[in-house]
């Protein structure tokens, strides 16, 4: 089984009109955070028209705008605006304020990339405590559905793991359930080890779905790059008659234990053959066959 589609809004230039195509299937994810250009603004009046669409964004990185309003809002300091990165619960709360009032209504909150803080992991585990505790507030009162976190490298360099996640959450909501629903990290080619530690049935994403949290696989394309490096051989192997850009995807989303794989596609066309592309999944022995061949690499 693959993993469903869902929309990135990542360096997307027409947002909007990727995103009503996306709406268009019904249920589906959308991914999106403050610091992805315009992305916000023009998915408020998107959500409004598809309520079965559902809402991700993200809480940590900020723009320069954003980060000289919270500077003037006695948020941030100078130096943490150089940063373009805060875990500050004062903060986390007031960008999640702003992401509320502009997108309208918010499914789930990602902290993004927290290891950008650089923080040694028992600083960073308090740090993300305090971020839990403030959206477990929002949770608790009906204002977002939950919370995850998505991060780049975080679960490849130990700075966390799917358990201390979950026990992190279990703390921020004190005598309640707690409303950590999701986890996010990049599953492609390029960053295969999730694809190989799920075929074992171990990692992130194995530990995560058994937890019952939603799996999330970013950047499948690793930035647009990955098409480009895929040899004709390869794209063959993992699908005959394949272009490298399809056999790309289909491999991360035949992934084990990853719910929803996001992509950046910007036109209807793109859309469409992304859907055509997972809907025949790669079968676990097959996708073995594809990361041996990487590994001898």
């Amino acid at each position: 089984m693959t993993a469903s589609l869902g929309l990135g809004t990542y360096r997307v230039r027409a947002v909007e009109e990727a995103a009503r195509t996306a709406c268009a299937d019904g249920v589906v994810w959308i991914d999106t955070a403050p610091n992805y250009g315009g992305a916000h603004q023009a998915l408020g009046f998107v959500i409004a028209d598809h309520p079965r669409a559902m809402v991700a964004t993200k809480t940590g990185f900020f723009t320069p705008d954003e980060g000289g309003a919270a500077l003037r809002a006695g948020l941030l300091a100078t130096a943490q605006i150089r940063a373009g990165h805060s875990l500050d619960p004062g903060f986390i709360r007031w960008q999640t304020e702003r992401s509320l009032a502009t997108l309208g209504r918010i499914d789930l909150v990602f902290v993004h990339n927290p290891e950008r803080a650089r923080l040694r992991p028992v600083e960073l585990h308090a740090a993300l405590r305090e971020v839990f505790a403030v959206l477990e507030e929002f949770a608790c009162a009906g204002r977002i559905g939950g919370y995850g976190v998505a991060t780049w490298s975080g679960f490849m360099h130990d700075a966390f793991s799917v358990s201390e996640l979950l026990e992190l959450a279990i703390e921020a909501a004190g005598s309640g359930e707690h409303h950590l629903r999701a986890v996010q990290q990049p599953v492609s080619l390029v960053m295969a080890r999730p694809i190989v530690l799920a075929l074992d049935g171990r990692g992130p994403l194995v530990l995560a779905r058994a937890a019952g949290l939603i799996t999330f696989g970013s950047s499948p394309l690793h930035g647009g790059e990955l098409p480009r490096l895929v040899t004709p051989e390869l794209a063959e192997l993992i699908r005959p008659g394949a272009s490298p850009g399809t056999a790309c995807l289909l491999a991360a989303a035949s992934c084990p234990s990853l719910d929803v794989v996001l992509l950046s596609a910007g036109t209807a066309d793109h859309w469409a053959a992304a859907k055509a592309a997972v809907a025949a999944p790669l079968d676990p022995g097959h996708l073995r066959k594809v990361t041996d061949v990487l590994a001898q690499g």
